[in-house]
């Protein structure tokens, strides 16, 4: 993922107010590491319910906001995106309107998500060989390339509303 500036990051909001635009405490871009991530996501700590996503579809950030659930699910579900079975971190369901038109009517989608957004670093764990002569390298890429597939359809289906 190629590196946005903070305006970039505003701008980028599609299911957002100007209001709720300008309110976003946007995280230090100075200390993220932009090379080993698939999405830029981060909370709010003064909006504990509110998250954050920035998801680069055709070069360009597509930014979402997300409502968490107030409800907590009673198993321990999977992430929808980095799909990790073995997931050091919790797993919520977060509501996003869509874009446009659909989002002011009440149109909405939900999708489980790890809940401080870790996918990137899940997806590139290590993990142990399935058998002898397993491609450890080529199953991190497949790994990779799906969660940033998951990203960009759930970023897509936001945006455009279909």
């Amino acid at each position: 993922m190629h590196a946005f500036t903070e305006k970039d990051i505003r701008a980028s909001f599609v299911n957002a107010s100007l209001r709720e635009r300008n309110a976003i405490i946007v995280p230090d871009l100075a200390h993220v590491g932009w090379d080993d991530l698939d999405y830029l996501g981060w909370r709010d700590p003064k909006q504990p319910l509110a998250g954050f996503i920035v998801v680069p579809v055709d070069d360009e950030p597509v930014g979402i906001l997300l409502r968490q659930a107030e409800q907590r699910t009673r198993t321990r579900p999977q992430c929808s995106w980095c799909e990790d079975v073995t997931l050091p971190n919790d797993v919520v369901l977060f509501g996003a309107k869509r874009a446009g038109k659909a989002g002011r009517n009440g149109d909405t989608v939900g999708t489980l998500l790890c809940e401080r957004f870790e996918c990137s670093v899940n997806a590139r764990r290590p993990m142990p060989p399935a058998y002898l002569g397993f491609d450890v390298r080529a199953a991190r890429q497949r790994r990779i390339e799906a969660l940033r597939a998951h990203a960009e359809g759930f970023a897509r289906d936001i945006r455009d509303g279909a």
